[in-house]
């Protein structure tokens, strides 16, 4: 992984800096796992806008991703490592024994002819799938499932993983990248590795139409909107806005809005840090 920072030519160039893809092994994806993504422009059914800030572009068309990992006992072949436009993360195509095609997210250091595999009895080395009750303490994971066969939801990002701390009965405790420590089923499967493209975070823009291409439109700031817009609109010259909240008054940056009887809590042993 590395990034490149560009020469100063034009305006936009001049703070860039862009992603040097050395995992990239190819520009082709898999024909037969593509299929359309039509954008919504934030509109619902009936063409209402009820998503600000979202419209225009860039075509793109949707990568189909095993979440699951369910092929188990059959051995794959890493065929390429490619970018997807959906994920900040790079995929990887799988060549399975039995002819099936699939893509995987793709963990760091994964490389061209290795073979994965997912199952019980597989080797911890990067890129296979194992239930967290077969994963030796203190490993680091990446895709891990919230319910037994629902695919992973968990660490999905660019540069991303959990870690395997403890094991306890039924139920394994994981360290999220969101520094919880959380209770998950040990039947959850999950995959060994760090998520690829670390260098994700290190990438600069800019220009504003960089931002546009991903389908982000300009976003308002409250403060310089009227009353009627937002709690935190109007006011001569440069006010302060009061206590930062959202449109509907719920205070913003530290409160917490998680439901003190929600059914999920005794799962979660320690809370996120602020």
């Amino acid at each position: 992984m590395s990034v490149r920072k560009l020469k100063p030519i034009t305006p936009g160039q001049r703070f860039r800096v862009v992603n040097g893809y050395d995992a990239i092994t190819t520009d082709k994806p898999e024909k037969s796992l593509l299929v359309p993504n039509k954008r919504s422009g934030g509109r619902n059914s009936q063409g209402k806008m009820t998503m600000r800030y979202i419209g225009g572009g860039h075509k793109r068309k949707y990568r189909i991703i095993d979440f699951k990992r369910n092929k188990t006992g059959i051995p794959a072949e890493v065929k390429s490592i490619e970018y997807d436009p959906n994920r900040t993360a790079f995929i990887a195509l799988l060549n399975y024994q039995d002819g099936v095609k699939s893509y995987i997210i793709a963990p760091n250091g994964l490389q061209v002819g290795q073979t994965v595999v997912s199952g019980d009895d597989v080797p911890t080395e990067i890129g296979n799938a194992m239930p967290l009750s077969k994963i030796p303490l203190g490993t680091i994971i990446s895709g891990v499932e919230l319910r037994p066969g629902q695919g992973a939801v968990m660490a999905r990002s660019a540069g991303t993983f959990a870690q395997l701390m403890a094991r306890d009965g039924k139920f394994a405790s994981i360290k999220l990248p969101s520094g919880e420590t959380r209770l998950v089923l040990v039947t959850c499967m999950a995959t060994i590795g760090v998520v690829s493209n670390s260098d994700h975070q290190l990438l600069v823009s800019g220009k504003a139409g960089r931002t546009r291409w991903l389908g982000r439109r300009p976003r308002t700031r409250p403060v310089v909107m009227n009353p009627v817009d937002h709690p935190m609109g109007g006011g001569e010259g440069k006010s302060a806005g009061g206590h930062p909240r959202n449109r509907n008054g719920v205070p913003a940056k530290g409160y917490r809005t998680r439901s003190k009887t929600k059914a999920s809590n005794k799962y979660i042993v320690e809370r996120r840090k602020k």
